[in-house]
């Protein structure tokens, strides 16, 4: 019980933060909302500009990107964060995604792909479409 109630409480807290973090983006680095503009209400409706999707949610299917995140802000080396041989991040309350600011930016959900979009996918990500197949199955329309 306790080991499961300590994994809850971690996860909420990396959700937390992720939020506090999208937060501090959009009103200290960005700028481009006011402090204290929404009230708790809105905020759980998402109702601020902007969105943060994550790797291997439906707006962002594909875990494979997370290698190029990973080179990018080094994660282990700054906090210890590392990647197993399928993606997940180790220790598992740990979270990781992208900010977009864009006042248009909505979450969607990508639906089945086709396997000419698998095709181009692998060519552009230097994948093979073997790879791309595996790590979309759940999306795969063929």
């Amino acid at each position: 019980y306790n080991s499961i109630m300590t994994k809850a409480l971690a996860d909420r807290l990396a959700e937390a933060f992720a939020e506090y973090l999208h937060h501090y983006a959009r009103t200290e680095v960005w700028g481009y909302e006011q402090p204290q503009s929404l009230d708790n209400v809105q905020l759980i409706d998402e109702q601020y500009r902007g969105i943060r999707p994550a790797f291997g949610y439906p707006a962002c299917p594909d875990h494979l990107p997370k290698e190029t995140l990973w080179k990018l802000l080094d994660p282990e080396g700054h906090a210890g964060i590392k990647l197993t041989e399928s993606y997940a991040m180790w220790p598992a309350a740990s979270v990781s995604g992208l900010y977009f600011a864009h006042p248009e930016s909505r979450y969607f959900a990508v639906d089945m792909v086709t396997k000419d979009q698998v095709e181009s996918y692998a060519q552009r990500s230097g994948k093979t479409v073997e790879q791309i197949e595996r790590w979309l199955a759940p999306n795969l329309g063929y």
